[in-house]
């Protein structure tokens, strides 16, 4: 009797220099989710060097196009990132970031921390300088901002918190801890961390939740913590699972 043919892959073996297929957290036709790691740029920099969108040919498992960012997380930022397989994947992704129908959950250890163990910040936001507009400020005039945050853990002067953007600006969330009198540990730029050799931005965007499909339940997924965060989150009182 003839042996049967080895199983055959179902896409061929590509390049992925930067390391992206293991850290795939949930693929199905249309969507992928992605633990992107802390300091790698979603897009190209005027500097150059590594970044995301020029790697997503390792992430087309058989299609003809790459897929493509649903949203963007700031290169600082660790952990879920959606992309979407095709044009009509990346239409409805649209749609659900744009009703505000996803939700996401981040981590973040801060310096100091609220009195309260759960809250509500609403504080509108604009561009600091319009040439630089990711840098933004706290304005009253400006675009509303609202961020739920509930304490998950205290240690040590340091606050472990669980942050959902209500709204999505740039920047929201860390902006709007600094302005509490909370700032992200390891922050460059709304906090005290140093521009170079700093602990590392301890953000992590630690879940998300989307209703893709109607009648059928949404998909998520939840992100490893990145070995910089570990230490901190440890002295607030988180524990990995075994």
């Amino acid at each position: 009797m003839q042996a049967p043919s080895p199983t055959k892959p179902d896409h061929p073996s590509v390049p992925d220099p930067l390391g992206l297929i293991p850290r795939l957290l949930h693929r199905d036709a249309s969507v992928l989710i992605l633990d992107k790691p802390a300091g790698l740029p979603v897009h190209k920099g005027p500097g150059g060097g590594p970044n995301l969108a020029d790697n997503l040919g390792a992430l087309r498992f058989g299609l003809p196009r790459d897929p493509e960012l649903a949203h963007r997380l700031d290169k600082e930022t660790a952990g879920c990132l959606v992309l979407g397989r095709h044009h009509k994947a990346l239409v409805r992704l649209a749609d659900l970031f744009k009703r505000n129908e996803v939700k996401k959950t981040y981590w973040a250890v801060v310096e100091g921390g609220p009195a309260e163990d759960e809250g509500t910040i609403d504080l509108a936001m604009s561009p600091r300088d319009p040439k630089r507009g990711w840098w933004m400020k706290i304005d009253p005039q400006g675009q509303k901002a609202t961020t739920l945050f509930r304490v998950l853990g205290r240690g040590e002067g340091r606050t472990w918190l669980a942050l959902e953007p209500v709204t999505g600006r740039t920047h929201q969330l860390r902006l709007h801890c600094q302005a509490m009198g909370y700032p992200i540990l390891g922050d460059p730029i709304y906090g005290s961390a140093p521009r170079h050799g700093g602990p590392g931005l301890h953000l992590l965007a630690r879940s998300i939740s989307l209703p893709f499909a109607p009648n059928k339940p949404a998909i998520a997924a939840e992100a490893t913590v990145p070995s910089h965060m570990a230490a901190e989150l440890a002295k607030c009182g988180f524990a990995p699972s075994p």
